[in-house]
This record gives C-alpha cells, sequence and structure tokens, in this order.
C-alpha cells in the first residue's frame, strides 16, 4: 500500500478497535447501561423478533445479548485487521511451508487477527516488524477482556431480571386478590404498606431498566406475567390510592405513581421513542412487548 493509504486503513483500524472498547465500558460499566454498537444491535434483534411471531419474540433478550458480543467481537477482528494489512506480507514472518507469492495480503491480516483475538497462537504467521510485536499482545488481552466482560456481563443481568419477575409476580398476585377494591375502600393500614412497597418495587425495576438496559429485550412467555401488563395494573393501584379515604394510602399511592413516572419517562425516551403522560407511556409500553405488537 501507499503510505498515505496504509496510514489511513490503520487509522480507520485504531478507531474501530477503540469504539469497541468504548462501547464495552458504556455498556457495561457505565450508569446508563447502553452503548451505541449494543444499543443498535439489541433494538434490531427487537425488531426483528418482533415480525417473527410469539417464540421469535421470546428470544429476543437471549438473542440480543449474542448478537451485541458477536458485534464486539467481529469489529475488533476488522478493527485489528486493518492495523495489520498495510504490513503484510513485509512486516510478518511465515512459516516455511506457507507460499506468499499470490497469496491475499487481505485474508492473512483477518486470518493473523483472529488467531491473535482468540489467543490461539498458531505461529504460522507472525510479527516481524518491532511495532507488530507490541501492538499483537494488546490484542489478545483485548480479546480476554471482551470474554471476561461477557460473562460478566451475563451475570450482572440475570439478577435484575430476577427482580423483575418478582415484583412482576407481586402485582400479577395481587390483581387476582383484588387489591385494587380493597385500596379503594378499605379503612385500615394494610393498602398503605402495600403500595410503599409496590413503590420500592417499581423503583428498583425502573433503575434496572437504567442500569441494565438490556433487560428490556427479556420478555416472558405469559402476556400477563410480563412488566408491561404488570405497569398498568400499577397505575390503577396509583390511581386508586390517590381516591382513598385515608391519607396514609393516598401519600403512598403517589409514591407509586411517582415511581412510574420516571420509569415511564426513562421508557419512552430510550426504548420507546414516544411522549405523552405516564398512562399512555405504559399503554404503548404494553403494546410494544406484546408477543405481536400492535
Amino acid at each position: 500500500m501507499a503510505g498515505p493509504v496504509s496510514v489511513a486503513v490503520s487509522v480507520v483500524g485504531v478507531l474501530l478497535v477503540l469504539g469497541v472498547v468504548w462501547d464495552v465500558f458504556h455498556t457495561i460499566f457505565h450508569p446508563s447501561g447502553q452503548g451505541r454498537i449494543s444499543g443498535a444491535a439489541m433494538a434490531g434483534v427487537w425488531r426483528l423478533t418482533a415480525r417473527g411471531g410469539p417464540r421469535f419474540r421470546e428470544l429476543a433478550g437471549p438473542s440480543a445479548l449474542v448478537a451485541v458480543i458477536a458485534a464486539w467481537v467481529s469489529l475488533a477482528v476488522v478493527g485489528w485487521a486493518l492495523v495489520y494489512w498495510p504490513h503484510m506480507p513485509a512486516g510478518f514472518v511465515h512459516s516455511s511451508g506457507l507460499d506468499v507469492s499470490g497469496r491475499s495480503t487481505a485474508a492473512d491480516a483477518l486470518y493473523v487477527s483472529v488467531v491473535t483475538l482468540a489467543t490461539l497462537g498458531y505461529g504460522d504467521v507472525v510479527p516481524a516488524a518491532t511495532g507488530l510485536r507490541l501492538v499483537a499482545p494488546l490484542e489478545a488481552l483485548m480479546g480476554f477482556a471482551i470474554l471476561t466482560a461477557a460473562v460478566t456481563w451475563v451475570l450482572q443481568v440475570q439478577p435484575a431480571l430476577v427482580r423483575r419477575r418478582t415484583a412482576v409476580m407481586t402485582l400479577s398476585g395481587l390483581r387476582r386478590a383484588g387489591l385494587e377494591r380493597e385500596v379503594r375502600t378499605l379503612d385500615a393500614d394494610l393498602p398503605a404498606v402495600v403500595l410503599a412497597d409496590l413503590a420500592a418495587a417499581v423503583t428498583q425495576v425502573g433503575v434496572d431498566l437504567t442500569q441494565y438496559s438490556e433487560t428490556y429485550h427479556f420478555r416472558e412467555g405469559e402476556e400477563r406475567r410480563d412488566i408491561g401488563e404488570a405497569l398498568i395494573f400499577a397505575a390503577d393501584l396509583a390511581e386508586a390510592g390517590s381516591v382513598s379515604p385515608r391519607p396514609d394510602v393516598r401519600l403512598a399511592g403517589r409514591a407509586l405513581q411517582t415511581a412510574l413516572d420516571d420509569l415511564a419517562a426513562h421508557a419512552a425516551s430510550t426504548f420507546l421513542g414516544v411522549t405523552g403522560d405516564t398512562r399512555s407511556v405504559l399503554e404503548a409500553l404494553r403494546r410494544d412487548r406484546a408477543k405481536r405488537p400492535r
């Protein structure tokens, strides 16, 4: 390659590698919990599974994680390959059994990148130039870091999903028990306690959606067990609490409504791209998470 072209290709490769590093950091460690690459991959899987029917929609969450990890690995491989490509074949030593004449330097660069990122180290093509000998171990470390980050990510997601499922099952049980009617009419301490506990649970769900935005793309097999249906019932409870004759129940109802307002605002801007009051946003969330979105 000519000098300026070689530099340009290497710069593009470095930018791709840095983009992957930033996205991994932003997705796993940043409070917002979503990088541009991971966000685009998860949104794409979510839209794709919506077209495939109920069974595909249930696979959206796990598939989104796999898609994001695959995107990280693929872009890292391509980025490092672009770093190596301008130096092929002169900057590398090939084993005696390899004929470098007529070989594709792009394919060789991609091969070296894959082998190095996976820390396989076959030894048939190894860097010879001093700069490349310093750079190649960095790619191997990056491959190990991506693997570690992927495992850490999965382990972080599972507790958040358990907390959400617990909140959903609690709301589902309270709905079947007729809590909304009791909140409106019962002159006792119990409704205020229950509404306060639900406000804390909804707040935790909102925090998890902010910190682990990938959990949005996990949905339950049954419609009634999904967060979309549960939040609508929580809104009904908050409304029922607001007309209770007891001031403590009204206060707990307002606390629950505030938690729902915060969650709906985040969902509207991050996942749904809609505007409106809390009730309309929650209805949009329920439609988006339905097995067959309407």
